[in-house]
């Protein structure tokens, strides 16, 4: 069994067996970043292979701490690029100010399985999804989502804010058509 170290040493050094040992213990993990933050899975493919990439690229700059999470980073920065590059084919709204509703779906959740909430997460809008992405799942603040995605603190917010009032009109539905 080769070590994480040993497999980026060989990367660093250009083998091509590396290269595959790397691709082989982290695609599974991060194919399902990719397809959290996009609509189709032909994207999320487009991403996926353009993040292995920089990954390669940029193996030198890897100097220490979770190698996953320093992969993991590329790959959500790379699906925050693809965003802002597509993002003139989507509609912009900004929403400066919203209550933050609490939702007590807590018993829904608890009844679906992980794939099934990846399913109803992918249902929302892009700009909810990828906002919920980076705070729910990555765990980002607003600040730092304003900041990646060039909008305001407010509207990262918002765009919380709906997309969990989105998630919980959802789960409710889905709730309500599986028990008639």
């Amino acid at each position: 069994m080769v070590s994480e170290q040993e497999i980026i040493a060989g990367c660093r050094a250009g083998k091509a067996s590396a290269q595959e040992k790397l691709y082989q213990l982290y695609s599974r993990r991060m194919m399902a970043v990719c397809v959290r933050y996009t609509s189709s899975r032909f994207e999320a493919e487009d991403i996926f292979h353009e993040a292995f990439v920089k990954v390669f690229k940029n193996i030198d700059a890897y100097n220490g701490g979770s190698f996953e999470g320093w992969v993991r980073r590329i790959f959500v920065n790379t699906a925050i690029n693809h965003y802002h590059k597509n993002r003139k084919y989507q509609e912009q709204l900004d929403y400066s100010t919203i209550e933050e509703s609490t939702a007590s779906s807590e018993d829904i959740i608890s009844q679906i399985s992980g794939q099934e909430l990846l399913a109803v997460i992918d249902q929302l809008p892009d700009g909810y999804k990828l906002v919920f992405n980076l705070y729910v799942i990555e765990g980002f603040n607003h600040r730092e989502i304003g900041e990646v995605l060039n909008i305001s603190e407010g509207t990262s917010k918002s765009q919380l804010a709906k997309a969990k009032s989105a998630l919980k009109k959802i789960l409710l539905k889905q709730q309500i058509s599986e028990a008639c």
